[in-house]
């Protein structure tokens, strides 16, 4: 007997079918994707499965039996929770207080102690994924743990259904590697789970069956996932087939050329921003990489005038420029695409007209608010990007799905023929087709001389997109790198956080420091040496790259050990250096490069074996060490 089951349900809103006939099971134990297009009625099936509204028409059954819920309150006590992007935890409580929110309001006494006892529990359950105290305030915790927090609140409500709704958008790679560990485990305990998501790769990596609405009704149900393709499930989404997702159809990779539209040195915007330098072209995407607190989208803000710049310089077509507030940037031709489109970019009072020519406000001098001088450029965006005219006159953006009010807010800058545009996060929370539209729309404005910076979470994303591609870790830009020389790997290598990295960094110390060389963390591939660290002070012993460079192995000072591999010392004939090259553990069976150690002259006292093996025992994750 499935755990919950959905029958012809069917759900208008005004004119607006959001679902017709649509069908759904979900087995405990499972893990059930629901995927589609924005606006294909995914979010309005959990919100009906979660009682936050009613459907017009068809069953739902919990555990064989029909049930109606009056709202969510009711479905909560059937056991059935939502957990959304957008967290609804108190920020000023504790991790104890926001778990058992909903014992607070119940009739009696208190029993704190029994409380920390049940949430001590629940996180036990969860594993060392969880990772939460529970005496720390919420606001405290990244936003990753916000999500723990979540899913520890439907745990204490005894909940046996729980739906996901793009619980990833706003993580890490890291933090969604923790939370579909915690997916997994809940699964395994017998819960039933609905996930809603529109990274394909999370799909087929978490899901054991899958079910694809398209305009409101169900196009595949319960297909198990292994017999899916990625094409395959794509096509069902939008049918039709999708290719060259990235518009890369007859683009050939060129180097900047022309003075700079945008020249950052050395910016410092404490505390995120600590020194960020970078270059945009003409014409040009460029994209910003790095994990979740690298500094990226304050590195944008910072630009636009929304965050004080406290040292370094940023100069506009070779003038010195800086943004006092946004007004003066977008007076100065810049437009800035905010990360969070529902805080940021919209005000859900004004129409959908009235929120395009938002930034219009802002660069319009004079009297009134002059909207017709911008009638024919609306008119064109609006062909361009697909969206209906008619709509202008809808009294909320917020009744469009999230694709069409991001597709609002990219015309909203167009609209001003800007000279730069700033992007954080611009294809978050939308689907694939609408994905490629504006992939295809960046493209088409890059063409016309438009300098784009974009700002991407997602590594396969800003490679296929960008021309170009700033690493920032931590604040600091480092490394910049044509796309097409690097992949996923070599992109989070770099992009890893110093602190992540802190052990592979002193491990370079101590090599440099007791042998007097350089010594170098790096990855090789197609005859390029990628370098992520470097350390030492030894000129003589300078291997011919510095972190954050990728030269061909033939420009190195030591070409002889990089393209042997040996696993001893190798000398070089010309530059009469010696190398030794290790391989870095990995417990992931990831290749995770090589450690290498360049002297000036060939050692005499040095055992390579035995310092191949010190190097390793000390790369090793703690917990090995520890058992060793």
């Amino acid at each position: 007997m499935a755990l919950l089951s959905l029958s012809e349900i069917g759900k208008r809103f005004g004119a607006t079918v959001a679902l017709a006939g649509a069908s759904f099971t979900l087995e405990a134990g499972e893990v059930h994707a629901l995927v589609g297009a924005n606006g294909a009625g995914k979010s309005t099936l959990s919100r009906v499965v979660s009682g936050h509204i009613q459907p017009d028409s068809g069953t739902i059954s919990l555990d064989g039996r029909p049930v109606r819920f009056a709202g969510a309150r009711e479905a909560i006590r059937a056991g059935i929770v939502m957990v959304t992007q957008e967290t609804s935890l108190a920020p000023d409580l504790s991790v104890l207080e926001n778990i058992m929110l909903p014992r607070l309001g119940m009739p009696g006494r208190l029993d704190w102690r029994a409380m920390r006892r049940d949430a001590e529990r629940l996180i036990a359950r969860l594993g060392a994924e969880a990772g939460v105290a529970v005496g720390a305030r919420v606001r405290d915790l990244a936003i990753g743990q916000r999500q723990i927090v979540e899913i520890l609140k439907a745990l204490a409500l005894n909940s046996r259904l729980i739906i996901f709704d793009e619980p990833t958008a706003p993580l890490s790679p890291h933090e969604t590697k923790l939370l579909f560990g915690i997916i997994r485990t809940l699964a395994a305990g017998g819960h039933g789970l609905v996930f809603v998501s529109h990274r394909l790769e999370e799909i087929f990596a978490l899901s054991n069956r899958v079910t694809v609405l398209r305009e409101g009704r169900v196009v595949a149900g319960a297909v198990p996932t292994r017999e899916l393709t990625q094409g395959e499930l794509i096509r069902l989404m939008v049918g039709r087939e999708l290719t060259d997702i990235y518009a890369r159809a007859g683009k050939t990779a060129r180097p900047p050329h022309g003075a700079p539209v945008l020249s950052v040195r050395h910016l410092f915007a404490p505390p995120r921003v600590r020194d960020v330098s970078f270059t945009v072209y003409a014409g040009e995407i460029l994209g910003l990489a790095g994990l979740v607190g690298a500094g990226r989208s304050e590195t944008l803000e910072t630009i636009f005038g929304l965050r004080p710049a406290r040292g370094g310089s940023i100069e506009l077509d070779g003038q010195s420029f800086s943004a006092a507030s946004p007004r003066q940037a977008i007076r100065a031709g810049l437009g800035l695409i905010p990360e969070d489109r529902r805080t940021q970019g919209t005000v859900p009072d004004f129409s959908v007209r009235e929120n395009l020519l938002l930034a219009h406000l802002g660069a319009h001098h004079g009297p009134g608010l002059a909207y017709r001088r911008r009638d024919s450029a609306v008119r064109r965006l609006l062909s361009l990007l697909g969206l209906p005219e008619q709509r202008l006159l809808d009294a909320n953006l917020l009744t469009f799905s999230g694709g069409m009010q991001q597709k609002v807010i990219l015309a909203r800058w167009l609209v001003l023929s800007p000279r730069l545009l700033l992007l954080d996060e611009p294809t978050r929370g939308v689907d694939i087709a609408t994905r490629s539209s504006i992939y295809a729309l960046l493209r088409h404005i890059a063409a016309e001389g438009v300098a784009c910076v974009v700002v991407s979470s997602d590594f396969e994303e800003v490679i296929g997109l960008a021309d170009r591609i700033v690493v920032l870790s931590d604040g600091v830009d480092v490394t910049s790198i044509p796309s097409d020389m690097i992949d996923i790997e070599k992109l989070g290598m770099f992009a890893a956080p110093r602190s992540s990295a802190e052990r592979t960094h002193t491990v370079l110390e101590l090599l440099a420091e007791r042998h007097g060389g350089m010594a170098f963390w790096i990855s090789i591939e197609g005859g390029r040496v990628f370098c992520f660290d470097r350390v030492g002070t030894a000129s003589l012993a300078d291997p011919g790259f510095a972190g954050g460079s990728f030269p061909e192995i033939a420009e190195t000072r030591i070409p002889e050990a990089l393209a042997r591999r040996a696993a001893g010392f190798v000398s070089e004939a010309e530059s009469g250096l010696t190398t030794l090259l290790i391989p870095v553990p990995s417990e992931s069976g990831h290749d995770f490069g090589l450690i290498g150690l360049t002297l000036a002259r060939p050692p005499t006292h040095l055992d390579a074996e035995a310092l191949a093996e010190s190097v390793t025992h000390q790369l090793e994750p703690e917990a090995e060490r520890e058992a060793a």
